[in-house]
């Protein structure tokens, strides 16, 4: 491990204009490449005390031994030689997209005699006519199925079209009507050129017009009494709809515009793009990187700005591109794709209408992509050893953890305190196993504190049941651990680790409930989310586990499952709160009297202020009703009123007269794919 201050530049030797530098390893390998508008800043960040640098970037440095850059004159000419240096040295702390293929287009080969319609990969030639990319290569095969009744355009490799023109025979799709046979000169070579002109002009969107002309050209033909004609021209029309049907419009006028979403973790990011053209999605594609460096959600953009149009030109390059977060700077990356264009380009985050709800549409899929990957990277067997051998070895285990439990605190500034545990068996999640807790025995703030109280009664009822059952023996489990169903009795096993999500604090915590109740059998550590730091009772400094290790892989999605699961349980409990209304304990008050009052008045605080007369003036509110109501209102103490904790605001009763809950407390996700609640039991 290298010290950086033994290759630090000397003060001064920087140039503090934009440029481009590298850092090698000991071997002169480049193991990173970075941009900057200022070398001088940007390296001196790099320099500081290891202490303050994130992980990722301290393992970067420690492992380099020099560093050179290069002195460029813009920020666009950096980006350029920033992305070209990516792929030359392939470093292995950047951002690295890995897309497991390479995405078919459509092709129609208008550079040939003869165009031909076909799959294409790879990089693209000059005078190639190319439509998507697709997600599938039978995605292509099924469309072209459709149009080549309509549009017969040769199909057939030069081998089988130099073959049908040195017998006169065409092939078998020139007998079905889905080639024209220019092989055989059925047409000339102008007509077959138009023919694939025309189907380029359809897959472009220019859709509307042709079919009109083969509708007057139907209803021509069948006022004519030429039915067999008028016939083909319906079925002709027809596959064509099927074909338009396959894509349909997702943005009015006929926009073109690519749409990038980014879902990601700690450790890693998803990437899906969209690609519109003429209004319609034409394909779809997406990658899973590693998140090597510590990088934005801004700057992941930049990244697969990069390697999607790094080697593309003209109108590959769309006039719009749609994205969840801006690179910082934007306008040389804005430039740098204007320049590979040829026009301008518009990159742009949305904010309304039909872009927006595309965009919410990606970022879906980006969402799934990142779970699916995980998934199967979890479903693993080989992978979920490997993953509890590594936390074995790290956390000095006698055996592997086969049984794991998470423990995790979650509250709203001090109100409603909850807890969560959720179990992993053999790396897996059992959500039979969740458990939820209410935390009772204070009131307020301390995550500590409420850590202690949990594993106390969590363990309590552990012991408890143990005592029921009496020692295990021989290693064999007693046969009254489950229920009369045979489903294991609530907190009956005990895991073999013990997981917290925090530092030392609540390690500690965890720990000393553990030694009050006698166990010393149970391993215990916690995950710091901060910086990925694992922390175990008494020691002073944490055990950092490698970045790309599946012990803290596993550890993380542990982690981050008991998160989401107390968030679930806590907002739920929170809305219920909030949900109350003083007009709940009006006797003989039903639902709809109630809203008829909301409706007439607005809200809860208006109602308190209106007279009884004026109370009676809703329709179904009798006076006895009305003085009722009354009484009930000015008894009840009038709630303290809510605030929007993300801006500080004061927040207006709704029209059921609970505060308006909209805005989520800061610095909590929405969880996505959240439980059944009832799988977790309260205790």
């Amino acid at each position: 491990m290298a010290d950086p201050s033994s290759y630090r530049p000397r003060p001064g030797e920087i140039p503090d204009s934009p440029g481009v530098y590298k850092f090698r390893d000991e071997h002169r390998r480049v193991i990173y490449v970075g941009k900057a508008k200022s070398l001088r800043q940007r390296l001196a960040n790099y320099f500081q005390d290891l202490a303050g640098l994130h992980p990722r970037t301290r393992t970067m440095v420690t492992t380099a031994a020099s560093v050179e850059w290069t002195v460029v004159s813009t920020e666009v000419e950096a980006l350029q030689l920033e992305y070209s240096w990516i792929k030359e040295y392939d470093p292995r702390f950047n951002v690295k997209y890995r897309d497991d293929k390479s995405y078919p287009y459509l092709a129609v080969t208008m550079n040939e005699q003869y165009p031909r319609v076909q799959v294409m990969r790879g990089h693209k030639k000059k005078g190639v006519r190319y439509f998507g990319p697709y997600g599938h290569a039978w995605a292509i095969r099924d469309t072209v199925d459709l149009l080549l009744r309509v549009f017969p355009v040769r199909t057939c490799s030069a081998g089988v079209f130099k073959n049908a023109t040195r017998t006169g025979r065409p092939c078998l799709l020139g007998y079905i009507g889905k080639c024209s046979a220019p092989c055989v000169d059925r047409v000339s070579e102008d007509e077959h050129r138009e023919l694939a002109e025309e189907f380029c002009d359809f897959m472009a969107g220019r859709t509307g017009t042709y079919i009109r002309r083969l509708e007057q050209r139907m209803t021509d033909a069948a006022e004519e009494m030429e039915y067999e004609r008028a016939a083909r021209l319906r079925d002709d029309i027809e596959a064509l709809r099927k074909a338009m049907e396959k894509s349909a419009v997702v943005l009015a006028d006929a926009t073109d515009a690519d749409l990038i979403a980014v879902a990601e973790d700690e450790l890693e990011a998803a990437v899906q793009i969209f690609h519109v053209r003429g209004g319609r999605v034409r394909g779809q594609r997406g990658w899973v990187t590693d998140k090597v460096e510590d990088v934005t959600t801004g700057a992941l953009v930049e990244h697969a700005l990069q390697q999607l149009y790094g080697e593309e030109t003209g109108d590959s390059v769309p006039k719009e591109v749609l994205v969840p977060a801006l690179p910082d700077p934007v306008e040389p990356v804005q430039q740098w794709l204007t320049d590979r264009r040829g026009a301008n380009v518009s990159l742009r985050i949305p904010q309304r209408g039909d872009k927006k709800s595309l965009m919410e549409t990606v970022a879906r899929n980006a969402q799934q992509s990142l779970v699916l990957h995980k998934t199967k990277r979890a479903s693993d067997l080989t992978t979920r050893s490997r993953a509890l051998e590594e936390i074995s070895e790290a956390l000095d285990l006698e055996s592997a953890p086969l049984r794991i439990e998470c423990y995790d605190i979650s509250h709203l500034q001090g109100d409603d305190v909850v807890a969560s545990m959720v179990v992993f068996e053999d790396g897996l999640s059992r959500k039979s196993e969740y458990r939820r807790f209410q935390i009772k025995g204070f009131e307020g703030q301390d995550d500590v504190r409420s850590m202690h109280e949990v594993i106390t009664r969590r363990f309590r009822r552990y012991l408890a049941e143990k005592e029921k059952t009496g020692e295990w023996v021989d290693g064999d489990e007693p046969a009254d651990l489950k229920d009369e169903e045979g489903r294991p009795k609530r907190f009956a096993y005990p895991p073999q680790l013990v997981v917290v999500d925090g530092g030392q604090p609540q390690v500690a915590a965890a720990k000393r409930a553990l030694d009050e109740l006698g166990i010393d059998d149970i391993a215990v550590c916690g995950l710091a989310k901060r910086l990925e730091e694992v922390w175990l009772p008494g020691e002073d400094d944490p055990v950092v586990l490698p970045r790309t290790s599946e012990g803290l892989y596993l550890l993380q999605r542990v982690r981050d499952e008991a998160h989401r699961f107390a968030i679930t349980y806590q907002r739920a409990k929170r809305a219920k709160r909030f949900r109350a209304s003083p007009l709940d304990d009006v006797p003989g008050l039903g639902e709809t009297r109630k809203q008829a009052l909301i409706k007439h008045f607005g809200s809860v605080k208006k109602l308190r202020s209106a007279t009884i007369d004026q109370i009676c003036e809703v329709p179904g509110i009798g006076r006895k009703t009305a003085e009722t109501i009354a009484v009930a209102l000015a008894q009840a103490a009038p709630a303290a009123p809510a605030v929007n904790t993300a801006t500080g605001e004061i927040m207006e009763d709704t029209e059921d007269g609970t505060p308006d809950t909209t805005a989520g407390a800061p610095g909590e996700p929405v969880p996505a794919g959240a439980p059944d609640e009832r799988r977790g039991q309260e205790t």
